[in-house]
This record gives structure tokens, C-alpha cells and sequence, in this order.
């Protein structure tokens, strides 16, 4: 499945748009990882805690946007 935010992919003709498709997450974070960031607010820094969560979310959403795209038929998703 090829991903990508441009309108095109290079070398190949979409030659049928099956519509729109998403990924979506909801995350938690537990009181540790909580206290820890707000820790670092306090005191200044990045909080690692919450960046790693962010990522974690980014890979679910675009692996749940893969899934759903193959089940439309799609084998590229073009403009994320």
C-alpha cells in the first residue's frame, strides 16, 4: 500500500478514486506519564512521555487509515 501527501505517485495512473478515507485514535495517558510531563513543564524540557504517545497515535491512525483503504479496494492513498 503506498502512502503519501502528495496528489500523484510518481510513474503510476490512479485510474479510479474510491473516495475519502481516515484513520482516527484516541489515546490515553496514564497518571505517570501525566505527572512526569507536567514535571517537565515546570521545569522546562521536552516531555519524551507525551512525544512518544503522539508518535504512537500517528503509526495507529495511519495503519487503521491503511486497513480501511484496502477494504474500499484501494492500493494507494494519494493527499494525506
Amino acid at each position: 500500500m503506498i502512502l503519501t501527501t502528495t496528489p500523484t505517485v510518481e510513474g503510476r495512473k490512479i485510474v479510479e478514486y474510491k473516495g475519502i478515507v481516515f484513520g482516527e485514535v484516541i489515546n490515553g495517558v496514564d497518571f505517570i506519564k501525566d505527572f512526569a510531563a507536567g514535571l517537565t513543564n515546570f521545569f522546562g524540557g521536552r516531555s519524551g512521555s507525551y512525544e512518544g504517545e503522539l508518535v504512537g497515535a500517528r503509526e495507529a491512525a495511519l495503519k487503521e487509515l491503511m486497513e480501511r483503504a484496502k477494504r474500499m479496494g484501494a492500493d494507494a492513498v494519494v493527499g494525506i
